[in-house]
Parts: C-alpha cells; sequence; structure tokens
C-alpha cells in the first residue's frame, strides 16, 4: 500500500512510515503545498496513492464526489481532527495498522482510524 499524507500531517509521520517499510511521502516532501483538497486526492489517485488526511468533513464529500464523477482514487485514510496535537508515532501505527486491515489496498475506500483501531 502507498500513502500520501496531505499537508496537514507532519511529514516527520511518513519518515516513521517509511521506517516501518511502507511506502510513504507528504505533500510537504514533493512540493504540494498549498493545493486545494480535490487536487491533493487527484495527486493522490494519479500516484496511485491512498490520501491520509485529518480534514475528514472535506474528504468525505470529495470522496462521495469522485464516485458521482466516476473519478477512481486510491482510497481515503482519515485521521480524527483531535489528533492534530498526537504523538507523531500514534497517527503512524493507526496508519500503519490499516496496510493489516486492508492488504488488498484501498483502493475507492474510505476508512477511519481510531485509537481502538480501523473502521
Amino acid at each position: 500500500m502507498k500513502l500520501y499524507l496531505d499537508e496537514n500531517l507532519s511529514p516527520t509521520i511518513a519518515q516513521i512510515l517509511r521506517a516501518s517499510g511502507l511506502d510513504a511521502v507528504s505533500a510537504h516532501e514533493v512540493g504540494n503545498l498549498g493545493l486545494d483538497d480535490k487536487a491533493q486526492l487527484r495527486y493522490a489517485a494519479r500516484a496511485g496513492r491512498a490520501l491520509v488526511t485529518l480534514d475528514v468533513g472535506d474528504f468525505v464529500g470529495l470522496a462521495a464526489e469522485a464516485v458521482r464523477q466516476n473519478e477512481p482514487h486510491g482510497g481515503i485514510i482519515l485521521v480524527p481532527s483531535s489528533w492534530r496535537g498526537a504523538d507523531f508515532h500514534l497517527v503512524a501505527k493507526a496508519v500503519g495498522e490499516v496496510r493489516t486491515l486492508y492488504p488488498g489496498g484501498l483502493a475507492g475506500l474510505i476508512v477511519f482510524v481510531s485509537r481502538r483501531g480501523s473502521s
């Protein structure tokens, strides 16, 4: 599973994910700061990556729009916005667990992570 963290998540989380063996990049690392949410989702889709974000409300709507317009995406992992200041290792662990739960990838799916696991 390939991951793309949008700009509201620290690039340190991408580094932690890579250290654990996941293919992860951050919007900070690829120069995508300032892109709107739709452009972030399109970038992730074109790169074959699931997008990881704290913007739950925005991306649920964008995912619904993508379905209506028959625009595939690589999946969306929604991290609770209350985790904005959370320990980076906690976020990385929760995101990393998604790979175990979805070994076939996340194409077209939305996954919410929590301290109790993914749903």
